[in-house]
C-alpha cells in the first residue's frame, strides 16, 4: 500500500473541557494504554512518519503520555499534538523533554468556546510553553479556528500576542493563507469555524476528501476510521489490534470509500454530510 502523510491516533477520548464548537463523543471514555499504543505504533510506522496524537479528547490528560512519547522516539516517528493548552503548565516538562515532539498546536479558541476562565492566566501559561518550545526546535502553532463562531475575544488574544511579541500578529510575515509567522518556529493560524460531519446534518455537497489517501485515524479502542473527523466511529474499517493496516485498507468498505472519492462520488453517508470536506472543492 502507499504511504500516508499522517496518521491520527486517539490516545484518549477524555477531555477536560466542553467546547461549544466540539461535538464530543458518545463512545465509552477510554485511555489507550502504553502497551496498546506500542502495538499500534509499530503497525503504523511503516506507512507514516507523522503521528498526530488526537481525534477526540485532550492528549495531555493521558496518564502515560511520557511513555507514549518515548515509544514514538524509539520508532523515530514525528509527533504532532493538538491541545486546548490548559494543562501546558503541568505537562510542559514532559513535552519539552520529548525528542519525538515535532509540533504542538494550541487551540486558543477553546477558552471562549467554554464561555469561562481567566483568559490572561491561560494565555500566560501557553506563552511560557511556546517560548521554551520554539527555543528547543519545536514548531508551535496558536490556532484561532473560530472565525464566524465564538470569536468575540479574538481581539483580546491578538492584543496579548502583540504585547508579548512586540508586533501585532497580523502584521507579521504570512507564509501561506491563514498563517502568520510570529517568530522562529511560532505561528498564528486563523480559519473559519467548520461544521463537523454528522449523520443528521444536511448534505454538504462535498465530493472529494483526502481520507485514506493522505491520512487515516485510529480511535482509542483500536478501530480504524477514514479520518480524524469521524468522531463517533461511524465508518469502522477494522481493528488495528487484530489486523494490519494494509489488511484493513484492502477491505471492501475501505476500497469503496477510496474509489468513491476518486470518482467524486462519496459512498459513505457521513462523508456526504461533512462540512470540512467542502474545503477540498466540489
Amino acid at each position: 500500500m502507499n504511504r500516508l502523510k499522517r496518521v491520527y491516533v486517539e490516545i484518549t477520548n477524555r477531555c477536560n473541557l466542553r467546547c461549544s464548537f466540539c461535538p464530543g463523543t458518545r463512545r465509552p471514555l477510554r485511555d489507550m494504554t502504553a502497551v496498546e499504543f506500542a502495538l499500534l505504533a509499530a503497525r503504523l510506522r511503516p506507512y507514516a512518519d507523522y503521528f498526530y496524537l488526537h481525534v477526540m479528547g485532550e492528549p495531555l490528560l493521558h496518564p502515560q503520555l511520557k511513555e507514549i512519547l518515548s515509544i514514538c522516539a524509539d520508532l523515530e516517528a514525528k509527533v504532532i499534538i493538538t491541545t486546548n493548552g490548559v494543562l501546558l503548565p503541568e505537562q510542559g516538562d514532559t513535552l519539552l523533554s520529548a525528542s519525538a515532539l515535532y509540533k504542538l498546536s494550541v487551540s486558543l479558541h477553546s477558552m471562549e468556546g467554554n464561555g469561562a476562565g481567566d483568559l490572561t492566566a491561560y494565555l500566560s501559561g501557553v506563552w511560557d510553553f511556546v517560548s521554551q518550545g520554539t527555543c528547543q526546535g519545536i514548531i508551535c502553532a496558536l490556532r484561532l479556528w473560530n472565525i464566524g463562531g465564538a470569536d468575540a475575544r479574538n481581539g483580546e488574544i491578538l492584543d496579548y500576542l502583540a504585547q508579548k511579541g512586540g508586533i501585532h500578529p497580523l502584521a507579521c510575515p504570512q507564509p501561506r493563507q491563514g498563517s502568520w509567522r510570529l517568530s522562529q518556529g511560532l505561528y498564528l493560524e486563523q480559519a473559519e469555524r467548520f461544521d463537523w460531519p454528522d449523520l443528521t446534518a444536511p448534505a454538504s455537497g462535498a465530493s472529494f476528501c483526502r481520507a485514506l489517501r493522505d491520512q487515516a485515524a485510529v480511535l482509542a479502542d483500536g478501530t480504524v476510521v477514514p479520518c480524524c473527523l469521524d468522531h463517533e466511529g461511524d465508518i469502522p474499517l477494522g481493528s488495528l489490534f487484530s489486523s494490519s493496516l494494509p489488511e484493513i485498507l484492502r477491505t471492501p468498505r475501505a476500497q469503496s470509500l477510496y474509489n468513491g472519492f476518486t470518482r467524486r462520488c462519496p459512498t459513505e453517508e457521513l462523508c456526504r454530510r461533512c462540512g470540512y470536506a467542502t474545503r477540498f472543492g466540489q
